[in-house]
């Protein structure tokens, strides 16, 4: 990262962050004018190939005799919308933490996040059958959370402190173990179908009703993820820095995990196991807008949200009319992606 920081670390210093407002503002444009031809391609393209001029019609002058009017009201714009706002969220849950951590390896699925929901969900479907959505979603942030703590502790146990691949590492094992305990109870409970759409991964099944329950939690994790970002670009220069500029670290992280749960969990219980967005995005976008959370935030939302889209469309095209999972397509850019950061970091020890 390119910073300069002023010698004098008081809560009236200055810090010149390096960043590139203009990229920013070319990225935020274009980026959200292909994020709606995306929704358009992506809504249009199925089983059924439907006429961008129907989609239109679909979505501003709806006919509910008309059956691609239906198809694309019921099924096909609940599940691209979803795929966009998880995209979103993952993206800016991965900025979040790789800022607040300053850990460049940190993700919701790498840091056992989204193993901490699935298993908290395996549990509902368990001993919870047919209980609503709104209630997953809260078990879905509980296991979340229990996911960030367990991986901490473990990672904070080992001598000479908590270190990046540390945390990476008690990630990869905490979420082998949760994994596991959760295709147990599928297997004991015989709840293997419910469970194997979530750990594909996929918004094949998004309907409206989930929508309406996780737009406002995003939209309130999201605004609040904005509102902190300048906090945020302060503390990935690091604690003492950021305390020296008059920052309140504590309050600033805390506020921060409060928003990555939230995200997190409520894209986990959406999409299920999806992992590598929130490690791609943030480093594709600091490498286009630089170091500034005030761009990298909202870059990374939009940029986010395109690549789920393109994923999905991708799941329906390679093998019609199958779906490939969506989590495993990611995957094949994010594992080699990972590798190399994980090199990287390792070099750089």
């Amino acid at each position: 990262m390119n910073q300069e920081i002023s010698h004098k670390q008081a809560p009236t210093a200055k810090v010149k962050v390096h960043s590139r407002p203009l990229a920013a503002t070319l990225i935020l444009s274009v980026g959200l004018a292909m994020l709606v031809l995306g929704i358009g391609v992506s809504v249009s393209f199925g089983v059924a190939d439907i006429r961008f001029g129907e989609v239109w019609e679909a979505i501003f002058r709806f006919n509910g005799d008309i059956t691609n009017h239906q198809i694309i009201q019921e099924w096909r714009l609940p599940r691209v919308l979803g795929g966009a706002m998880v995209g979103a969220s993952l993206a800016v849950a991965g900025a979040l933490m790789q800022g607040m951590t300053r850990n460049p390896l940190a993700d919701t699925g790498l840091l056992g996040i989204n193993a901490g929901s699935g298993f908290m969900l395996a549990l509902c479907f368990a001993f919870f059958p047919g209980l609503p959505f709104m209630y997953l979603i809260l078990y879905s942030f509980l296991g979340a959370g229990l996911g960030v703590v367990l991986v901490y502790g473990i990672g904070s146990i080992a001598k000479g402190g908590l270190t990046p691949v540390r945390l990476v590492l008690a990630g990869a094992a905490l979420s082998a173990l949760l994994s596991a305990l959760s295709e147990g109870i599928a297997l004991y409970f015989r709840i293997g179908q419910d469970l194997a759409f979530w750990y594909a991964g996929g918004v094949a099944g998004t309907k409206w009703y989930q929508l309406k329950i996780m737009i406002p939690w995003v939209a309130v994790a999201l605004a609040g993820a904005i509102a902190i970002s300048r906090s945020i670009t302060m503390l990935s220069l690091g604690s003492d820095v950021a305390r020296g500029l008059g920052q309140r670290t504590k309050l600033v992280q805390l506020a921060s995990t409060v928003i990555v749960l939230i995200l997190a969990g409520s894209a986990v219980s959406i999409v299920g196991a999806v992992g590598f967005v929130g490690l791609i995005i943030p480093h594709l976008t600091r490498k286009l807008v630089g170091v500034d959370y005030r761009w990298i935030i909202p870059c990374s939302a939009i940029l986010g949200g395109l690549l789920v889209i393109l994923a999905d469309l991708a799941a329906r095209m390679i093998n019609p009319p199958y779906e490939t999972p969506l989590g495993a397509l990611i995957a094949l850019i994010g594992v080699p992606f990972f590798l190399y950061l994980a090199r990287k970091e390792r070099r750089e020890l």
